[in-house]
């Protein structure tokens, strides 16, 4: 006897509008219901086809017996005393990946994940300790961005906007999924859909120079650049992809990423402050020199630490001084406000739950228990 095995359903919540509509030519619907479903998904937050009453209920029915919206299972959500959200959401197989919403006035920004666990293994950051387990598919980025707002019950969504702003500083190297990356930035860039301006959605890296380079082809959203020491020699112990793509390299691909765009746009470097190992006056005066030429700002995070990790935080005076080291230097300096920390949501706490692939996780906790 033949087994029969059913063909999946299409989860049209990670298709951007150019892949909508291809699909919906595909199964013989004019390409305007593109925009009609995107609106439904994304602008109004419906995941039921029979919501949709300005569909034909034949389109509908279709619709139900081929494709899906379903975005990932929120497990756990919680919100810190300050306001932050936390949310762990599970991913097929298992593994959870956190979302984490810091609001600030009218302004909402999401942080948000593009892998289960990290391919990168960053010296200061709990979540690389964690291992790696795989890329997260377009419609399980996007659908952290759906699953926030959802979150907000009952709000006017012509009139409230919870989430203005969009980070990819979760959980992942997000141009180590590039693809499944970048259709989620268009798709949440789309005005259709989410439409967060290309000045408040930033895509963060720790450098992965060639897709910095192949970036100005499909997408001008801005950059972040988690840089975190000023000379190669202490980025290779912190930053390992650095041996690879070393600091000179990086400003360069960074720079020519910043001349393409169509408006004068600065980077945002991101540089964690580790006590006594990159918050000297000397790491403040090279730093200042390393960014020569790279339209820029500079945003300090001070260490959140974490057990075993063999870092500490400077005080808040360190803090300080390295900021007016900067400042002086000529460059706009901010430190980054702890938000969420009573809940986990700091930076460099995202964690999750990762079924760890490259056994980084296993080596790390060994290492931990030979040294204690």
């Amino acid at each position: 006897m033949t087994e029969v095995t059913s063909t999946p359903r299409k989860n049209l919540l990670g298709m951007p509008k150019a892949k909508l509509e291809a699909f919906f030519a595909e199964i013989g619907e004019k390409p305007f219901r593109a925009k009609q479903v995107m609106q439904w998904i994304h602008q109004y937050g419906v995941s039921d086809f029979d919501e949709m009453t300005n569909i034909s209920k034949s389109l509908r029915t279709k619709l139900k017996g081929i494709c899906e919206i379903t975005p990932p299972e929120v497990t756990y959500q919680n919100i810190s005393a300050d306001g932050t959200r936390k949310w762990v959401m599970r991913m097929p197989g298992g593994s959870s990946i956190e979302t984490v919403l810091i609001p600030e006035g009218n302004r909402g920004t999401l942080c948000v994940s593009s892998q289960i666990g990290c391919a990168l293994d960053c010296s200061f950051c709990s979540t690389g300790k964690q291992g790696f387990n795989r890329n997260l598919s377009t419609e399980e980025i996007v659908g952290q961005i759906f699953n926030a707002i959802a979150s907000f019950e009952g709000i006017d969504r012509n009139k409230e906007r919870p989430v203005t702003n969009v980070v990819f500083m979760g959980m992942g190297e997000p141009l180590l999924n590039f693809d499944n990356v970048m259709d989620a930035v268009n798709l949440m860039m789309d005005d259709l859909a989410y439409g967060i301006s290309k000045r408040r959605l930033t895509v963060s890296t720790a450098g992965v120079v060639p897709a910095i380079d192949k970036m100005s082809e499909v997408t001008d959203a801005s950059i972040a650049i988690s840089l975190h020491a000023p000379n190669d020699e202490l980025r290779n112990e912190l930053v390992p992809v650095n041996k690879k793509y070393p600091i000179d390299v990086l400003m360069t691909s960074v720079k020519n990423y910043l001349s393409g765009l169509p408006d004068k746009r600065k980077a945002t470097i991101e540089y964690t402050l580790l006590a006594g190992v990159n918050d000297r006056k000397e790491h403040a005066q090279q730093l200042i020199e390393v960014l020569k030429g790279l339209p820029c700002k500079i945003n300090l995070i001070p260490f959140n630490p974490f057990p075993h990790s063999g870092y500490k935080k400077p005080s808040n005076n360190e803090v300080r001084r390295f900021q007016e080291w900067l400042t002086e230097g000529g460059y706009i300096t901010t430190v980054r406000t702890t938000r969420g920390d009573d809940i986990d949501a700091a930076c460099g706490q995202l964690v999750g739950r990762v079924d760890d692939r490259t056994k980084r996780s296993e080596r790390y906790i060994n290492m931990r228990q030979v040294n204690e």
